[in-house]
């Protein structure tokens, strides 16, 4: 008996449960773990469709991309985490996903204003525009209570700016988001250095998000709610919790079925199972790959996959050993017969879930990551650590029997 593969196998087991025992705060915190979905953490889901003006100028794929870049814009600057922001060419929409947003209302209010900034005379003429604003921020104004907006041109812009309130002194000036006045003061002096304060917030929340509709820029085309559905936090609570425990329970009789029909192998891919989760719930994490409920089922589907693997291979493995080769020569030729069936296997099922990716949307998107995510996972712990593991166990003794492989031998 090889006491160095015990010794290996036992520190082996030792240290994926010590890995195990370590990546479950982290994995699973609220905020720095894995971030969960509209439908695992409430929130809203938004369909915006861009609208054609009066004019009946039609609405080009160039102008859904400067929507979809500004929404998202908007979106971080609101801090959601994890966001999804998408574009329908076809239909001429976009789709937001706001995951654990509080107050979906306001959120929604400032996604869909289009947020002309313009500056006006006192006939109503527009002098200038918000083209050439370089940054606004919501601030504390020179008096007590007052709130405002702190606005930056780029250099064009302060020059076409401190053009205008030299022409304008001793007029009001107008300023308005879309067809709403802002404030209307007095140019009391020439404004030269790009810099100008819009005043008039009682909040400073109410100023921060004015600031926010116009730094990031206006919409290039109108937009209307098509669709808008609330997810509450306590049904997506639910909804973890629910896949969590199925999830449990299919891991339990996986387990169970690996145990009684291929007996020790058994307890080796159920060990590569722990293995291959781990890997897979620390990619999640790493790249932020955002958790919902499709994206669960691809990662369920993944582990049966892995499974498959597994039977597959040990079904080559017990055919060897009953063709009369030692369970090491059983176990080397298993894996070289199996894997070309394997790797063909995986590999549609990649392709399937690219093709999935690359042209769905949504939930359809997270279902073939994760799916993905799985296999290529999968591929790697069985090749690797299920072998490895493998090899070390039959390396323990010549003599063992070869019922812990499931195979019965006449004598």
């Amino acid at each position: 008996m090889r006491q160095g593969n015990i010794i290996k196998l036992v520190a082996l087991v030792l240290l994926v449960a010590a890995a195990v025992a370590l990546s479950i705060k982290p994995l699973m915190d609220p905020v720095k773990g894995i971030p969960l979905g509209l439908d695992l953490r409430g929130g809203v889901h938004l369909v915006l469709q861009a609208e054609q003006d009066k004019d009946g100028t039609p609405i080009t794929k160039d102008d859904i991309d400067k929507a979809k870049a500004i929404i998202a814009n908007r979106v971080n600057d609101l801090g959601v985490s994890e966001p999804i922001v998408q574009a329908d060419y076809d239909k001429k929409r976009i789709i937001i996903d706001l995951a654990g947003v509080t107050d979906p209302d306001k959120a929604v209010d400032i996604l869909k204003t289009t947020a002309k900034l313009t500056f006006r005379d006192t006939q109503g003429n527009v002098v200038l525009k918000g083209d050439d604003l370089k940054d606004a921020k919501g601030g504390q104004g020179q008096q007590q209570g007052q709130f405002v907006v702190n606005l930056t041109f780029s250099s064009d812009g302060a020059k076409k700016f401190g053009d205008l309130t030299t022409k304008l002194i001793g007029q009001r000036l107008g300023v308005y988001l879309d067809d709403k006045l802002l404030t209307n003061p007095t140019v009391n002096t020439p404004i030269l250095n790009g810099q100008a304060e819009i005043t008039g917030y009682d909040t400073l929340e109410a100023a921060a998000e004015d600031a926010v509709l116009m730094r990031s820029g206006s919409l290039p085309v109108s937009m209307s709610i098509a669709e808008k559905r609330q997810v509450g936090a306590s049904l997506g609570v639910d909804s973890l919790e629910r896949s969590i425990q199925a999830g449990l329970y299919g891991l339990i009789f996986i387990f169970l079925f690996m145990l009684i029909f291929y007996h020790l192998p058994g307890v080796v891919a159920n060990f590569s199972l722990i293995v291959y989760a781990l890997i897979v719930l620390w990619v999640f994490w790493m790249f932020r790959v955002v958790l919902t409920l499709p994206g669960i089922a691809g990662f369920i589907l993944s582990i049966g996959m892995a499974v498959d693997f597994n039977i597959i291979i040990y079904e080559r493995v017990k055919e060897e050993i009953r063709a009369g080769k030692s369970l090491r020569a059983g176990v080397e030729s298993g894996f070289s017969r199996a894997f070309v069936t394997v790797i063909d296997a995986h590999v549609t099922t990649l392709i399937a879930a690219l093709t999935l990716y690359a042209f769905g949307t949504g939930s359809i998107k997270g279902f073939a990551l994760t799916l993905g995510i799985g296999i290529i996972a999968s591929l790697f712990t069985a090749i690797t650590f299920t072998r490895f593991v493998l090899r070390l166990t039959v390396g323990i003794s010549p003599k063992m029997k070869t019922t812990w492989f499931g195979v019965r031998r006449d004598a």
